[in-house]
């Protein structure tokens, strides 16, 4: 009923900067906290940021003052301004959301298929 597509992931070279898409479509009344995720090769997903329908932010600290998360309710998007990318930014990108739906009330967890963001050095 509810379904996250991402897009604009690619090669970057180091030092460089990419945006990253994510609208949420589908048959739901409302979407709450918006997030990014990502999981490099051999490593466990982690917290990029996430975004409250407020606007309140939290970053994981290995992309904290290099990276921007940012949402437009309107649209059920929300968005992730990478710059100063570096190597080790390598990874799948998922975006999550906290949707919610009615008849009955549910609160599911919703997951992108992910975004490559790959380092071309």
């Amino acid at each position: 009923q509810v379904q996250l597509v991402e897009s604009g992931g690619g090669l970057v070279q180091p030092g460089g900067s990419l945006r990253l898409s994510c609208v949420a479509s589908g048959r739901f009344f409302r979407v709450n906290a918006m997030a990014w995720y990502r999981q490099a090769p051999g490593k466990q997903r982690e917290l990029v940021g996430t975004i409250t329908r407020a606007g309140t932010i939290d970053y994981g600290d290995s992309v904290k003052g290099r990276f921007t998360i940012s949402r437009d309710n309107a649209k059920n998007a929300v968005f992730l301004q990478m710059n100063s990318l570096k190597p080790e930014d390598t990874a799948v990108y998922y975006c999550n959301a906290a949707a919610v739906l009615l008849t009955p009330l549910r609160y599911p967890e919703v997951w992108g298929q992910g975004t490559l963001v790959t380092d071309s050095s």
